[in-house]
């Protein structure tokens, strides 16, 4: 194994299979026939003596195949770096798309600001996954992303990590919902029938607050409403009580359209991830990224 390479036309053509989900979509991002997509893949496969693709719908890469898609991704930021360094006339070269994962929070408040800022700076676009934070470490691990909002502090293999700040979240709903479900109060007892909405099937928060007034998570009726905002309105509109950012609720909770039901907090701190690459592409995204997380987070109501 020791003369084994990797030439980067194979590794390329992989990423942009398991980018675009089929051969048949890479070949007409790459300009070249399904059958070449299929013989490059092949011919990865042989040099390296091990499967780097399953070819289901969507393609998706095996343990080694994620391995040769995260080498395509740092070479191609690495030869962006390099143009950048000659001089070569950005306007002429290729886009770099930087795949980063966001939680929806982050997403609906201060991360498309600097995204907004670096693509003006820089020859890039960005492919934005969104996850709960505590899945987005995953996207990095897999070599899906070079770069992740996430709630686990502790280094990915082969990246860095930047603390942003601390999200914190409250149990709230409206009058009305409190006077329906909850007018003896916010015991046990109520809270096991009273109907609650959760972002999605993997949003754990409701169930962590409800475990902290002892009450069984797996009990009460939920709505699942999978967009930040949405998920927002949907507790304006007293569709169940949720767990809300001070940005999505203080205005509501100062002039009475959202109460508190009491309870501790939830704080969910935040990290900026990114592959441990020298690269001043990445760099600058990092520094931007985690100047403006710092930011906002500091500055971000209460509740």
């Amino acid at each position: 194994m020791a003369d084994v390479r990797i030439p980067f036309e194979l590794a390329e053509t992989l990423a942009a299979v398991v980018d675009e989900g089929s051969l048949d979509a890479a070949a007409r991002r790459l300009h070249v026939t399904p059958s070449a997509v299929s013989q490059r893949i092949k011919s990865l496969e042989e040099q390296l003596g091990r499967v780097v693709l399953v070819r289901a719908k969507p393609a998706r890469p095996t343990e080694a195949g994620a391995a040769v898609v995260r080498l395509a991704r740092q070479t191609a930021l690495l030869e962006q770096d390099a143009l950048a360094v000659l001089g070569v006339d950005e306007e002429g070269s290729a886009l770099v798309s930087v795949p980063l994962a966001v939680n929806a929070d982050s997403l609906a408040t201060w991360f498309l600001a600097p995204l907004a800022k670096l693509a003006a700076r820089h020859p890039i676009v960005f492919e934005l996954h969104r996850d709960d934070q505590d899945f987005t470490a995953a996207l990095l691990e897999s070599g899906t992303v070079m770069g992740a909002v996430t709630s686990r502090a502790t280094p990915v293999a082969g990246c860095r990590v930047s603390p942003l700040g601390v999200m914190r979240y409250e149990a709230v709903a409206t009058p009305a919902y409190v006077a329906r479900w909850l007018a003896g109060g916010v015991t046990p007892a109520a809270l096991e029938t009273a109907p609650l909405v959760d972002f999605d099937r993997r949003d754990d928060l409701q169930s962590q607050w409800l475990a902290a007034q002892g009450v069984d998570a797996a009990t009460p009726p939920r709505s699942y409403v999978p967009a930040s905002n949405d998920f927002a309105t949907a507790i304006k509109l007293g569709l169940g009580w949720g767990l809300l950012p001070g940005f999505q609720s203080s205005a509501e909770l100062s002039d009475g359209r959202l109460v508190r039901l009491g309870g501790p907090p939830i704080d969910v701190p935040l990290h900026w991830q990114q592959w441990n690459l020298r690269s001043p592409l990445l760099d600058a995204i990092a520094d931007e990224f985690v100047t403006v997380g710092r930011r906002v987070l500091a500055g971000m109501p209460a509740g």
